[in-house]
């Protein structure tokens, strides 16, 4: 814990209900639904103003693995030359190497020099 944690902070603005939308969302809290009252207006407009794209909202897990420097260069070459995120160039190889048939990714393994 640091002395920040310590400082005394303003509670947050808490948007005013109805009774229906109370009951509402006792009933939500009962289904394991999201909450009415939880959400905020900075959420809501974040999204709407950036547009974003439904494919760029998808939930992406953290990975750690290992690469050798040659391998790492030439993803940096091939994601500055495309204009693409390294994390979506991998992404998409890895598509399209699940695509391939067996003959063809045991060929690819054998002739790998890694």
């Amino acid at each position: 814990m640091s002395l920040t944690d310590l400082k005394r902070r303003k509670p947050k603005p808490r948007k005013k209900l109805t009774i229906e939308e109370f009951i509402e969302d006792a009933n939500n809290y009962a289904f394991g639904q999201p909450s009415l009252a939880g959400r905020t207006k900075k959420k809501r407009k974040v999204n709407e103003t950036l547009g974003l794209k439904k494919q760029s909202t998808k939930i992406f897990k953290h990975a750690t693995f290992t690469l050798t420097e040659s391998s790492i260069t030439e993803l940096n070459q091939l994601a500055k030359s495309n204009k693409v995120a390294k994390s979506r160039l991998i992404r998409m190889m890895i598509t399209e190497f699940a695509k391939m048939s067996e003959a063809d990714l045991q060929q690819l393994i054998e002739n790998s020099h890694d």
